[in-house]
């Protein structure tokens, strides 16, 4: 019985030691930490418990399952109805594995409020979100759970805006058109970064109005100057199954000149807001009310104008009086010239540069206002040395003088200006200046082919945009006769289309005003389903599609 106990002992060591020599030879390798954390933290449990009622505390604590983080509070979190202080949240850039509200407000009572975590609550190692956690509480006897849907859209862009706020207040005798610019709402939800679609939620039964911000100074007040705004004219009713389509748009604010300021020796930044159009500038010696000689253009891409003044203004005049006029409104504005060192100079630059479609027209930008033009110093000829004609114009707001002639395909073009074909506003002349362009094969473009279906009224605009949102055709439709149309010899590309209702037939895009309570004119993009569609034009294709609007 010894000797088989000894046996089976021998036994068991060397089969640990074989066991361990094989081991030590194994490949050896990297331990796995198993699959990849994809399950985000759950609330476990709350004081006082979620969807609770006859709420009258002052701290809410909420415990999740496993540590959590909370980012990007301030765009996330919605606290509907919204709170004039807003509570205290911890902690904060810390891990936990609870978060403690304190309130700072009076809760009104008998009624529901909803914090909208959206997507700030985030475990603390894989950072999986706990998307859309709301806490819900009332201070009444029950929990209010009306709601009301929709969505967003631009009244003139493809995409909407992101993190756009909704917001209802109640249609009662304290309601007026200025409470959207001093009051927060009722009740508030947003878009958060990835949705055109909106639920208010927890709602109570009667009637409101409407709106749609794009807050960028997030107090849920309507800021004319940075915010967009969209709203409904009538007040609805809760409860509603209707899905209301909120349109978004930046007024036109009515025009205000801006107290100019001086850039160079010669010139001034004039700003505004609103529409420059029809605008005028005097400037004057303002000791004197001696009219001084200035040119007026466009800074462009920017609400901006630019005075041009004769050099070194401060040996003129101590002081310039600078009217600013629209209509029958006249700003004045007195500013003192300072001795500055920059001083404009006459630059020239093509703005097309090598190749040059046959639907465009060959300009160049000047940096400083032309006032003379002589053609009889500009020559144009093509790769054979043949001379051909053009006619020039010159866009004085947009200091840019265009050169229009008949392309050819295949051909080289090119431009001689010598000494003296234009003239600055301080009497500079260019230098010799030449430019070549070259077209290529008609084959090497297509054709776009468009039909107009199911217009309401007309006129319409129709514009072709390429993939950089760049207009390249514009048809103006005043009946259905002319709801056929060609763009020929446009570059391969993929091209959208848009079709404004020109409803006041201005034959321009017009935005809405909310005193007015005018909604912007009618803008539709060619559609895939509920999807912007793009239309794929090839060399040598002729494409034909029907734009039916809705």
């Amino acid at each position: 019985m010894r000797n088989t106990k000894f046996i089976i002992y021998l036994s068991a060591v060397v089969l640990f030691a074989s066991l361990l020599s094989l081991n030590s030879c194994a490949k050896r390798g990297t331990i796995s930490g198993g699959p990849k954390d994809t399950i985000p933290p759950v609330l476990v449990y709350s004081t006082p418990n979620n969807m609770t009622t006859d709420f009258t505390g002052k701290e809410i604590q909420i415990n999740f399952s496993e540590y959590i983080k909370i980012k990007d509070i301030n765009k996330q979190l919605i606290i509907s109805p919204p709170m004039k202080n807003n509570p205290d949240i911890t902690p904060m850039g810390s891990a936990s594995k609870f978060i403690r509200i304190k309130i700072k407000d009076t809760l009104q009572e008998n009624t529901t409020y909803s914090f909208n975590f959206g997507q700030s609550i985030t475990d603390n190692n894989e950072g999986n979100p706990y998307s859309q956690f709301k806490f819900i509480f009332s201070t009444g006897p029950y929990i209010d759970s009306l709601m009301l849907r929709g969505n967003i859209k631009d009244a003139f862009e493809k995409k909407p805006d992101n993190f756009v706020t909704v917001m209802l207040y109640e249609a009662n005798e304290t309601f007026n058109d200025s409470t959207v610019y001093k009051e927060k709402p009722r009740y508030v939800t947003n878009t958060l970064d990835s949705m055109v679609n909106y639920n208010l939620e927890n709602l109570k039964e009667g009637k409101y109005y409407l709106f749609a911000l794009k807050d960028n100074n997030n107090n849920y007040k309507y800021d004319p100057k940075s915010d967009k705004i969209a709203f409904f004219e009538e007040p609805i009713s809760i409860p509603n199954d209707t899905l209301y389509e909120l349109t978004l748009f930046s007024e036109k604010r009515e025009f205000k000149a801006l107290k100019p300021i001086q850039a160079s020796s010669n010139r001034y930044f004039a700003g505004y807001e609103g529409d420059a159009k029809d605008v005028t500038v005097e400037v004057k010696n303002a000791a004197t009310q001696e009219l001084i000689k200035t040119l007026v253009t466009k800074v462009p891409e920017k609400d901006s104008l630019q005075i041009w003044t004769p050099r070194n203004i401060n040996s003129v005049a101590d002081s310039l009086l600078i009217s600013v006029k629209k209509l029958d409104s006249i700003k004045e504005f007195v500013v003192k010239p300072k001795e500055m060192k920059a001083i404009d100079s006459l630059g020239v630059s093509a703005v097309q540069k090598g190749t040059i479609h046959f639907r465009d027209t060959f300009a160049i930008y000047t940096s400083t206002p032309i006032v003379d033009i002589d053609t009889t110093k500009i020559s144009l000829i093509n790769k054979d040395s043949i001379a051909v004609p053009f006619k020039t114009s010159y866009d004085a707001m947009k200091q840019n003088l265009k050169i229009d002639f008949t392309k050819e395909e295949s051909q080289k073009y090119s431009f001689t200006m010598l000494p003296g074909a234009i003239k600055d506003f301080y009497e500079k002349e260019n230098d010799t200046l030449n430019y070549t362009v070259t077209t290529k094969m008609y084959s090497n473009y297509g054709n776009l082919r468009l039909k107009i279906a199911n217009a309401r009224r007309f006129p319409l605009i129709l514009e072709v945009l390429d993939s950089k949102e760049k207009i390249i055709g514009t048809s103006y439709i005043e009946n259905e006769s002319q709801t056929e149309m060609a763009f020929d010899n446009i570059p391969a590309d993929m091209y959208s289309l848009r079709v404004i209702y020109d409803d006041n037939k201005n034959r321009k895009w017009d935005s809405g005003n909310y005193l007015e309570k005018r909604q912007p004119e009618e803008v539709h993009y060619f559609l895939e389903g509920t999807k912007p569609k793009e239309i794929n034009v090839r060399e040598s294709w002729d494409v034909m599609e029907t734009f039916t609007l809705p």
